[in-house]
């Protein structure tokens, strides 16, 4: 089994060592697609996590896509992967679609596990709010396709810290550039690496009394959470979105404050070791995956523990 996981810089540190960790099982042939600036960290956590080749494109300032689809899809008419691994980023999911559409073969996005036996692979997905388990597996000739949901795997080092670094040509991207980067300032640990996450809901009411969140999760070093509702509100930036259509995050700690747990929500944070939720409806479904739950009024109980976690200094 040769397979290859690609990853651009936004994954290199997190959903690309996981899916490498998880390929190491497989017992075959195991490389990196990396797109973007090389930097000698990055080529060595790609391989101290199993990658004995690295793949380099570098898309300059060109919008990566297309260019980099086109270069994929030419390695693998190369090389013959049987199975290429993608995380849930945009470059990720933009790269697959195209290559899908480029090597008439099918994509299974979302995966939580996967099974190689027998020469098959067998990809097990969640559906209806993760209750449900589906196990699908390809068929007709490779390379195989697969989006790995985040978390999936615990990323662990077991490969070499210096795997064999091949430069490939970036095709003509054609006059689509990017001209301007932004960046949005970021405090505290980033919310799919952090160890705990306070998030907040819709029943904080207000972006002044959401405020009090990031009060508790600075006191407590967590990373800040929201759900939906509260990014479409214009609360807080995307990128704290936990969720369905956010980001999946798995830490020891998840505080749940004003989340009713709509399972849009829960799927992106029900796997978290301990979950601890505040809502004053005693039926909310938060309640149906949480370790601790308090019924009560978050704007009274929320000032209460601030109050003492402040006096424990």
């Amino acid at each position: 089994m040769q397979t290859w996981v690609f990853t651009d810089e936004a994954g290199a540190k997190s959903t690309a060592l996981e899916a490498l960790t998880k390929a190491r099982s497989f017992d075959g042939d195991l490389a990196a697609v990396y797109a973007g600036q090389a930097s000698d960290d990055i080529v060595a956590a790609l391989g101290a996590h199993g990658a004995s080749k690295v793949f380099h494109i570098d898309p300059g300032d060109a919008l990566p896509a297309a260019g980099v689809t086109a270069a994929l899809a030419a390695l693998v008419a190369e090389h013959g992967p049987d199975l290429l691994l993608f995380g849930q980023g945009y470059t990720d999911r933009d790269v697959a679609g195209r290559l899908s559409a480029r090597l008439d073969r099918p994509v299974l996005a979302g995966a939580v596990d996967i099974v190689v036996e027998g020469g098959g692979v067998r990809v097990m997905n969640e559906i209806l709010g993760g209750t449900t388990i589906i196990e699908t597996a390809f068929e007709g000739e490779g390379p195989w396709i697969a989006v790995v949901r985040p978390k999936s795997f615990a990323a662990e080092p077991g490969g070499q810290a210096t795997p064999d670094v091949v430069s490939v040509a970036m095709p003509d991207p054609g006059p689509a550039t990017i001209v301007e980067r932004h960046e949005e300032p970021a405090t505290g640990p980033k919310l799919e690496e952090a160890n705990i996450v306070v998030s907040g809901g819709r029943g904080m009411g207000t972006e002044e009394a959401f405020g009090a969140i990031e009060e508790l999760a600075g006191i407590l070093g967590a990373a800040v959470g929201a759900t939906r509702a509260v990014v479409d509100a214009g609360w807080v930036p995307y990128s704290l979105q936990v969720g369905q259509t956010g980001k999946t995050v798995k830490p020891s700690v998840y505080v749940a404050l004003g989340i009713s747990g709509a399972m849009q929500h829960a799927v992106g944070m029900k796997d978290a070791g301990t979950i601890i939720s505040v809502n004053k409806d005693e039926e909310a479904p938060i309640f149906g995956i949480s370790d601790l739950g308090i019924v009560g009024d978050v704007h009274k109980v929320l000032p209460q523990l601030l109050e003492a976690l402040q006096a424990r200094g």
